[in-house]
């Protein structure tokens, strides 16, 4: 794979060999050159579970203590006083039946985040084929399907991240810009380790995280160093 010199210089700062500590990984990211555009950083992890078995899933969510440095757009299908407050909370889409109407016909997913009244889910069930490939269903389980949707969706807006493992047990989880300081990538990167961390399943079993490496769009990743993190 040919890699342009910008990339090349950034990789000769880096001993792949080497599992960096969290602020040493991010103190060598800072140092590495920048793109022309406002890099995403990013956290990846290859988890000890099987995916094959249910009881193994790992997903979750986390609230970045600096955002992720991205405008999120929110989704919510709701009626009634939660619909009203949703609005006054800041959501950029209110609706239900409406919306999944532009939904099912538009097949419309301008929206990062959707959340959902557990009365509303049953309209919105209607949209698994639309919203579920994108990752856009609301689920309990990551607090998009609740009675408190004001609330969701100021958690949401201040940097609220969804986590979910995939097929081969890997994760990928946003951390924030290259445009933030060291020191807001390294709080929100520590949020988000010990949050996967928290999200271990019961049934797993030996060493839960496996591997870490931190990047931005275009580094190479810096391997991390996770035993403070580990539970086991």
């Amino acid at each position: 794979m040919h890699h342009g010199k910008r990339y090349r210089a950034a990789a000769q700062l880096v001993d792949a060999r080497r599992e960096y500590k969290l602020s040493e990984a991010v103190a060598l990211l800072m140092q590495m050159p920048k793109a022309k555009f406002d890099e995403t950083v990013d956290l990846a992890f290859k988890l000890g579970v099987d995916p094959k078995q249910s009881d193994q899933n790992v997903r979750g969510t986390v609230v970045l203590p600096h955002g992720t440095g991205k405008k999120v757009r929110v989704a919510v299908f709701a009626k009634g006083p939660a619909a009203e407050a949703a609005r006054e909370a800041g959501a950029d889409y209110v609706g239900l039946e409406d919306l999944v109407k532009k939904c099912q016909s538009e097949g419309w997913t301008d929206f990062d985040v959707a959340i959902a009244t557990p009365e509303a889910m049953q309209e919105v069930r209607k949209l698994g084929k639309v919203l579920g490939p994108k990752g856009l269903m609301p689920n309990p389980k990551t607090g998009t399907v609740t009675d408190d949707v004001a609330r969701a969706v100021r958690e949401v807006k201040a940097g609220r991240v969804e986590f979910k493992m995939d097929k081969s047990a890997n994760l990928h989880v946003v951390v924030g810009k290259r445009s933030f300081t060291a020191q807001q990538i390294e709080e929100n990167a520590r949020a988000v380790i010990s949050g996967v961390a928290h999200a271990r399943p019961p049934a797993a079993r030996g060493r839960f995280l496996l591997s870490g490496t931190l990047s931005s769009t275009m580094s190479p990743g810096i391997r991390l160093d996770l035993k403070e993190f580990q539970t086991v």
